[in-house]
């Protein structure tokens, strides 16, 4: 290996030998036209090469989430003093992802900013009824001049930079509206206000007997949220006169009814739908074999 010396080094290897003379004279030569590089520099060039990362690994490991047990509601129709241990399997990735307050905080924006209405307008001096006629002459009468009648300063006269008819909705990008979905949806699953029935249906349209039994079942303050492309007609038209209780689709949710409400509750196809919307399919989860409403208890 070659090794370059430094300028007073080479001046104590001059000899008589004449071999050694030429190779002297070779290595002055080369050093004369290299540039010298300074310390600080030299420092700074070694420490970006050390600093280089390493290449990442070809294969990336990610940890296999657990599935998140619920214990299943008692239905309408069911007997509310039977104790229930079925417990609901339900997708990590949907119903246990992280808290994010700052998403919430952009699609309740979001959706706020859509109901708007944005109708407010006053007219200007241009759209204020009467003549165009100068109201005095501009000089001798000793007082401030003026146009129209139609001017700002006027009583009965435009409005100054007044509000117009405007669009107050914002754009959000799609992803981040699912990220707000699945993060309201894991909160109330933290916060125990939570519930899955496996069906969500009512025989007839009688408001006292529905009242009663969600008094028996404590499901006051409630957002029932049914799967299915249209509310079932028994159920919407029996709940329309309870307080305090609501009722919508999957489809029509959104992040600001999710938060607005004390608890929600679910129907089995209502969770499908969000596993589906929302999952993500590439996370390792270590699902039971059984089936999803399993014997287990909590």
């Amino acid at each position: 290996m070659l090794r370059l010396t430094s300028r007073p080094a080479l001046s104590m290897l001059r000899t008589s030998s004449p071999l050694i003379q030429a190779i002297s004279k070779a290595n002055s030569r080369t050093l004369a036209t290299t540039p010298v590089v300074s310390l600080g520099r030299a420092k700074r060039l070694a420490t970006s090469r050390r600093a280089d990362p390493l290449p990442p690994p070809s294969l990336n490991v990610e940890p296999v989430l657990q599935p998140v047990l619920i214990g299943l509601t008692p239905s309408f129709t069911g007997n509310p003093n039977v104790p229930n241990d079925n417990v609901v399997v339900l997708d990590p990735t949907v119903f246990d992802h992280p808290i994010r307050r700052d998403i919430l905080h952009l699609c309740v924006n979001h959706y706020r900013d859509s109901l708007r209405q944005g109708s407010a307008n006053t007219k200007t001096r241009g759209e204020v009824r009467g003549s165009g006629r100068k109201i005095r002459r501009q000089k001798g009468s000793g007082k401030a001049r003026l146009g129209d009648a139609q001017s700002p300063m006027l009583r009965g006269g435009g409005v100054a930079f007044g509000p117009k008819p405007r669009d107050f909705s914002t754009k959000l990008p799609r992803k981040v509206i699912q990220m707000g979905m699945r993060v309201a949806l894991s909160a109330k699953v933290k916060e125990q206000r939570f519930g899955v029935l496996m069906k969500m249906d009512w025989p007839n349209g009688k408001t006292k007997f529905l009242a009663q039994k969600i008094q028996a079942l404590g499901l006051k303050q409630t957002l029932f949220i049914t799967g299915e492309e249209q509310i079932p007609v028994g159920l919407e038209r029996a709940i329309r006169n309870i307080p305090l209780v609501d009722v919508t689709t999957s489809h029509r949710v959104n992040v600001y009814e999710l938060l607005k409400w004390r608890r929600i509750i679910l129907d089995a196809k209502a969770v499908d739908f969000f596993e589906q919307t929302l999952g993500k399919k590439n996370t390792p989860i270590s699902f039971p074999v059984e089936p999803r409403v399993s014997s287990a208890s909590l």
